[in-house]
């Protein structure tokens, strides 16, 4: 894709790992990381949790230049406690996200970025979801249309921070990008927004401000098992 200038926002993709398989990778992650991955009790949950963590541990440690283990992230809330969004003081932008069997991780240093992923399947109340997500001026007619909607106003939501504290519904998109975005927590910055399909029967979408860079994606399943054991 065709940037502007800016650096380029990259995109990782990998398969989920079981942490049973992949000691190597558990021990990269923190004490706060360690204690979510157990409390997973579903074995996909902990296999998709422990890919992306462990992933964009190695990708940022190699952009600092420093151990993915002894990377140490700022996970101050609104409120003040340690379970808001990861930051890595310094570091450059990045977002995670895990869906079936994919993870992903995007990095940019020009700027806070978000990354969503989705597996499309089939909705019991299409109709009553959609009202959640789409706003007056858009149409979603069936699931595929869904979750192409859902993944980019998630990872414009995850660049301003609000998560889907922000009504969905609020946010109005078309070519090229932010048509429209009503209410208090609507950024006064631009916005960039780009789809991808890291696989098929999936639709992901990345996000950040200011003007759109060039964005690669590349595979990051050999970093993953390079640390495994």
């Amino acid at each position: 894709m065709t940037g502007t200038g800016s650096p380029t926002a990259v995109v990782w993709w990998a398969a989920p790992v079981a942490p049973a398989s992949a000691p190597g990778l558990v021990r990269l992650l923190d004490v706060h990381e360690r204690r979510r991955l157990d409390r997973f009790r579903r074995p996909a949950d902990q296999a998709r949790y422990l890919a992306a963590h462990a992933l964009v541990r190695l990708v940022l440690g190699e952009s600092v230049g420093a151990p993915a283990a002894d990377l140490v992230f700022d996970r101050t809330c609104r409120c003040g406690e340690q379970h808001g969004k990861p930051v890595l003081p310094g570091g450059p932008g990045f977002s995670l996200t895990h869906a079936g069997d994919l993870v992903g991780v995007a990095v940019h240093p020009g700027g806070p970025v978000g990354l969503d992923v989705e597996q499309v399947r089939e909705l019991a109340d299409l109709t009553a979801m959609a009202e959640h997500v789409r706003s007056p001026r858009e149409t979603v007619t069936d699931a595929d249309a869904f979750f192409a909607l859902w993944t980019r106003k998630e990872a414009l939501l995850k660049v301003v921070g609000t998560g889907l504290a922000t009504p969905m519904s609020a946010i109005t998109l078309g070519p090229p990008g932010v048509l429209d975005w009503t209410g208090e927590d609507a950024p006064a910055h631009p916005l960039w927004l780009a789809d991808l399909r890291p696989a098929a029967g999936y639709h992901a979408a990345v996000a950040g401000t200011g003007a759109r860079p060039s964005i690669a994606e590349q595979r990051g399943d050999a970093l993953l098992a390079g640390q495994a054991l």
